[in-house]
């Protein structure tokens, strides 16, 4: 049908004869068109839109900037290069990106030239001075910038920006070419900075997820939830139930892609363990007379954040997740005002690698002699950094009464000094506490074997932890611990963190 339809175009236009084929901008119009309806994996297509030609439409767009011409010419232009962009191989992309970086930057010499220019404008001149200032002003500003704005006007511009600053994170995150580094940083802190603006929480959208929701959101929410994973709709139905909460943030111009999901359980206490959620709402509905279909209001005391997941990559940086969850706090509050309780149920990513190789540096510093010997005996192990490795690989020892016994105290230890004393740049090593201290919460409880799924062993040995949010005390602990480095934790904690620096010293 596509071919059909561009032969029969490519017929009246000879019958014209109003130009010769080959050089008509109409007949490179409908070559491109279609293009864009074949599917990218031919021969053919990859030979078109080469990574060449789409550099050539970039030049070809700049020509454009400072200029009179009007901007439907221009914005269609970006349109077709943004299409264009999407069909690349991945390794075009990168190349593309490269091109756009290294040739549509600023401009360092005229940037000194106009920065010395303005260091010996007299200051009795502001007319002039403010002249330089602008000047100086725009030569700071990457090329690039310009052609950003414009495709954030486009219809789903915005969305390919923050699939683009995706392609640029990821060749940094594999970049190990000093001379290229800044400039492709400097194209990232450019989307970034326009993504921050564009993203400001004033223009988010704060939507709850039910059963009668569209099913592109809900089937959107089961597959980005990566903390405890969905298992069918059955299990999804149960996750925007009467006894659980979802929200999503959403834009405007991305108004059917959910940007943080936010999964929070009502409970008459807080949990410890991520089967103490189910075990919640069995009480609450055995306690009421009412359907099961509606939430007991005088019952629900807690609401426990289980799982939250920003779900565009290209907006890493830009701090969403902290705002759901005071706006998520609001709304199930004024819902349901017996709610005293706001707490997280939260995994410890990266335990288990920390706590493995802490063992193979030094096991004192880890274990008691006793604990050694005992572990040891029980494991017959002459090795015990290697025993360990290959036992907490999976988690088939979980079901081991014995063993975790054994072991149970040991990890609480080395956990609580992981999260509380293990630092980067003076704040919390770990992401996930990082997250919630600086969005105010106290470090409250460390819960042993509180998800011991194959995921949860491999997080962090089944190991949980409740951050706790205080409404009354979340912006003093957030300045605290943001501006003075101090982590507010509980005294049990704080104990157990104690304990494992005794080893240390």
């Amino acid at each position: 049908m596509i071919i059909r339809t561009f032969c029969r175009r490519i017929f009246v236009l000879q019958r014209k004869k109003s130009l010769l084929l080959c050089r008509t901008h109409q007949f490179d119009y409908i070559l491109k068109e279609a293009h864009s309806n074949v599917v990218f994996n031919s021969i053919v297509e990859r030979k078109w839109y080469s990574n060449i030609t789409i550099i050539d439409d970039l030049d070809e767009i700049f020509k454009f900037k400072d200029t009179n011409i009007s901007n439907w010419i221009v914005e269609s232009k970006v349109d077709a290069l943004c299409r264009s962009y999407d069909n690349l191989s991945l390794e075009n992309k990168h190349e593309f990106l490269w091109s756009l970086a290294l040739k549509y930057a600023v401009d360092h010499e005229h940037i000194c030239n106009l920065a010395n220019r303005l260091a010996c404008e007299k200051n009795d001149n502001d007319h002039q001075l403010l002249l330089r200032e602008n000047a100086l002003k725009k030569a700071l500003t990457p090329k690039y910038h310009w052609l950003f704005i414009l495709m954030g006007r486009l219809e789903h511009g915005v969305k390919f920006l923050v699939d683009l600053r995706t392609d640029v994170l990821a060749i940094l995150s594999n970049l190990n070419d000093p001379e290229k580094m800044p400039k492709l940083q400097q194209l990232n802190i450019t989307l970034h900075d326009l993504l921050l603006l564009w993203f400001s929480v004033g223009f988010l959208h704060l939507e709850r997820i039910t059963w009668q929701s569209s099913c592109e959101m809900l089937q959107k929410v089961s597959d980005y939830e990566a903390i405890h994973p969905i298992r069918n709709w059955v299990d999804l139905k149960r996750r925007v139930g009467p006894y659980r909460r979802c929200f999503v943030f959403t834009h405007m111009s991305m108004p059917r892609e959910p940007l943080v999901v936010l999964h929070t359980a009502l409970c008459d206490v807080i949990p410890e363990t991520v089967k103490g959620i189910e075990e919640a709402e069995k009480r609450i509905v055995e306690k009421t007379k009412l359907s099961s279909a509606q939430a007991n209001m005088c019952e629900i005391k807690a609401a426990i954040f289980y799982s939250i997941a920003a779900t565009q990559k290209g907006l890493q940086g830009i701090e969403l997740g902290n705002y759901l969850i005071k706006e998520v706090a609001k709304e199930v509050t004024r819902e349901f005002p017996m709610i005293d309780q706001l707490s997280s149920l939260s995994p410890i990513p990266k335990f288990r690698l920390w706590f493995l190789e802490h063992v193979k540096q030094d096991k004192t510093k880890i274990f008691t002699r006793d604990e050694i010997v005992a572990i040891e005996n029980y494991l017959n192990a002459t090795d015990l950094a290697q025993s360990l490795k290959k036992l907490l690989n999976n988690s088939l020892w979980t079901n081991d009464y014995d063993l975790v016994t054994l072991l149970k105290v040991p990890l609480m230890r080395a956990c609580a000094w992981y999260l509380y004393r293990e630092k980067r740049r003076n704040y919390a090593l770990n992401a996930v506490a990082n997250f919630h201290l600086r969005n105010g919460a106290m470090m409250w409880r460390i819960n042993w074997m509180a998800d011991p799924t194959p995921r949860g062993a491999e997080n962090s040995c089944g190991i949980m932890v409740n951050y706790r949010y205080f409404l009354n005390d979340t912006e003093e602990n957030s300045r605290n611990y943001i501006e003075n480095m101090f982590i507010n934790a509980s005294e049990t904690i704080i104990i157990l963190a104690n304990e494992a620096e005794k080893l240390r010293n």
